[in-house]
């Protein structure tokens, strides 16, 4: 093991003779690794030790027993680990310095910006005016219509607890140029929706071609703002979206990877939220499905794909996959009746997993995984983004892994 001074704190690392000043052996803040930038977060918080030896991160990081022999580490770093303190480091990426300073943390309220108010967007707004007073000081809304930002400014503003005038987050407007002047930015736009009597099945794979485009843009402008909050995708298909979000951000102008755009770990795609909401709906409806109640765990993306698990220690994967069924479908009973499925996805998926991510609580959200964005638990802390360890059932993982590889086969990467 050698040792290391960054940023005054004590790193460790396998890694000899990094141009990094000498340290004497202690307790570690830090620990260096060299991976693949665009297979692993820039920084992290480490949960298990074999995350500080994987070639890559992938669903195997879910249940890191996956993931191979544990490595031999000094007690300090063990004990590091298990207390929670360490920050797993990758130097290979290009801005790894930087990524120590999205970890530390900023205790005071944030400001948040958010693009479009249509039906998500409107009703994400209203969420966040009347939940988010305690992490949330404004929001500022943009959209190509200036009579639904003024519409949604002059609501908005007239939404207020008697007596307590300031308690709730003022909402402006905010022009395009600006968009970016923010601690969190909300890509809730979408070009085209097929309307409910379409006869489309997955609506969010349909949205895919549409929506890339814009999504790639506004990564372009977070770069060119060198923007330093979250990144957040609301837009279907959220998972697919938030790969093209994070690589758009991270080339040059000649088309180049330069990985000096969006961190890994600062796009998050808001889709799970719901789903897991909508598998609670079932739960309570019906006793068989119970134990996903108290046990239950939701993964993967916002869409085909998903996989619920029913329970952990009461794993069966019979009702798992009935459960996801309905789960995937319930957006369809909606449609059935003659409305979009917005008002759902926009609290469960949008405000409230905003929030508890700004609270530094666990949730629900797609992060990097290996090259694709998976919905998992995870939260945001001041040691970095730290994704929930789970000893799996084998059937369940199975089904993990045969999401990440659906998923890696649509990424944009893959389709470009």
């Amino acid at each position: 093991m050698y040792w290391y001074t960054v940023n005054e704190k004590t790193a460790a690392s396998y890694a000899p003779e990094l141009p990094l000043p000498p340290a004497e052996p202690g307790a570690p803040e830090l620990f260096l690794v060299r991976g693949d930038p665009a297979l692993r977060p820039a920084a992290w918080r480490v949960t298990d030790p074999r995350q500080l030896t994987a070639e890559r991160a992938d669903v195997t990081w879910l249940d890191p027993r996956r993931m191979g022999d544990r490595p031999e580490l000094p007690e300090a770093v063990s004990a590091a680990i298990a207390a929670g303190r360490l920050t797993g480091v990758n130097l290979r990426h290009p801005r790894w310095r930087r990524a120590l300073d999205f970890t530390a943390p900023r205790p005071e309220k944030k400001r948040v910006h958010l693009l479009a108010v249509g039906d998500v967007g409107g009703t994400l707004l209203t969420a966040l005016k009347l939940l988010g007073g305690d992490v949330v000081s404004s929001v500022g809304i943009c959209d190509l219509s200036e009579n639904t930002v003024a519409r949604w400014v002059t609501e908005m503003g007239q939404i207020s607890w008697p007596w307590d005038y300031d308690a709730l987050p003022e909402v402006e407007s905010v022009p395009p140029e600006r968009l970016f002047d923010c601690d969190v930015f909300i890509f809730a736009a979408a070009r085209a929706i097929p309307p409910v009597d379409s006869g489309v099945q997955d609506v969010r794979m349909a949205q895919l071609e549409a929506n890339r485009p814009l999504a790639e843009r506004f990564a372009r402008q977070a770069r060119a703002a060198d923007f330093w909050g979250l990144f957040i995708v609301l837009s279907d298909p959220v998972d697919q979206l938030c790969v093209a979000a994070w690589r758009a951000s991270n080339r040059d102008e000649g088309g180049n990877w330069d990985g000096l755009g969006l961190l890994p770990e600062q796009v998050q795609g808001f889709g799970l939220g719901v789903m897991n909401a909508r598998t609670a709906y079932f739960a309570k409806k019906d006793p068989r499905f119970a134990a996903f109640l108290t046990e239950g765990r939701s993964f993967g993306p916002h869409g085909k794909g998903l996989v619920i698990a029913n329970g952990l220690e009461r794993y069966d994967d019979k009702l798992s996959r009935e459960l996801t069924r309905l789960t995937l479908e319930a957006n369809l009973r909606i449609r059935e009746l003659g409305f979009k499925p917005y008002v759902a996805p926009a609290v469960s998926s949008g405000a409230m997993q905003l929030l508890l991510s700004l609270r530094g609580e666990w949730h629900c959200g797609s992060v990097p995984l290996g090259g694709v964005w998976f919905g998992c638990k995870n939260r945001f802390t001041a040691r970095g983004l730290e994704i929930e360890t789970l000893e799996m059932p084998d059937p369940l993982f199975a089904r993990l892994r045969e999401t990440e590889a659906a998923l890696r086969a649509l990424s944009p990467e893959a389709a470009s």
